[in-house]
C-alpha cells in the first residue's frame, strides 16, 4: 500500500534539449502529474523552485550542460529530486554530483513513472535516509556500466561503498532504537 505522499500529483519539471524526446516524457506523465518542460539549461533554471517535486535532467545539452543545472539547483538549496536522464555512460564523476537517481536512455514510460513515484517516497525520508538512497543508487549506476577490476581501481567507488555501508549501519541503527523505544512504551503499564 502506497503512502498518501505516493498518491498525490507531484509536480514535475522534464528537462531536455532534443523536443521530441521532452514531449514523450510529457505525454507519459501528464494526467498522472503536473507536467512542466524546459528544453534548455536556462530555461530550466527559470522554472526551478520549491512548488518543483522532480527534476528529469538531460546531461547533454547545447548551451548549458545538465551537469551545470544541477549545480546550479543544488547552490540555490532548490528542495527538489533531481534525476539525471543521459544517453552517456556514468562514469566516476557521477559520484560526488548531487542528484537523487540516474536513468541511461531508451526511459520507458514504467522507469519515468516508478521514478517519480520513489522520489515522492524519499521526500518523506530524513537527509540521512535521502543520502543513503542517493548514494546507493549511484553505486548501483556505476555497478551497472563498470567491470569489477574497473571498480576495484577507483579510490572514489571504494569510498561511496564505504558511504552506502555507513549509511546503511546508521539508518539501522536509527531503525532499531525506534523499534526499541516503540517496544518499550508498549510494555509501558497503561491506566
Amino acid at each position: 500500500m502506497h503512502s498518501t505522499a505516493t498518491q498525490e500529483s507531484a509536480t514535475v519539471l522534464v528537462v531536455d534539449d532534443e523536443r521530441d524526446v521532452a514531449e514523450l516524457y510529457i505525454t507519459w506523465l501528464d494526467g498522472a502529474h503536473e507536467v512542466q518542460s524546459a528544453y534548455d539549461g536556462t530555461e530550466a533554471l527559470e522554472l526551478v523552485d520549491e512548488t518543483v517535486d522532480v527534476v528529469f535532467l538531460d546531461r547533454q545539452m547545447p548551451d548549458m550542460s545538465g551537469d551545470e543545472v544541477l549545480a546550479e539547483i543544488a547552490e540555490r538549496g532548490i528542495d527538489c529530486r533531481v534525476v539525471m536522464v543521459t544517453a552517456v555512460d556514468p562514469d566516476f564523476d557521477i559520484i560526488e554530483m548531487p542528484f537523487d537517481d540516474y536513468l541511461t536512455k531508451p526511459v520507458s514510460r514504467s522507469d519515468l513513472l516508478e521514478t517519480v513515484e520513489s522520489m515522492r517516497t524519499r521526500d518523506s525520508y530524513d537527509e540521512q535516509l535521502q543520502e543513503f538512497f542517493a548514494m546507493a543508487s549511484k553505486k548501483a549506476t556505476l555497478e551497472s556500466e563498470k567491470n569489477p577490476v574497473e571498480l576495484d581501481a577507483h579510490e572514489e567507488y571504494r569510498e561511496v561503498s564505504q558511504r552506502v555501508e555507513r549509511l546503511r549501519e546508521e539508518a539501522d541503527t536509527a531503525v532499531s532504537e525506534l523499534d526499541d523505544f516503540e517496544s518499550a512504551f508498549r510494555d509501558f503499564p497503561s491506566g
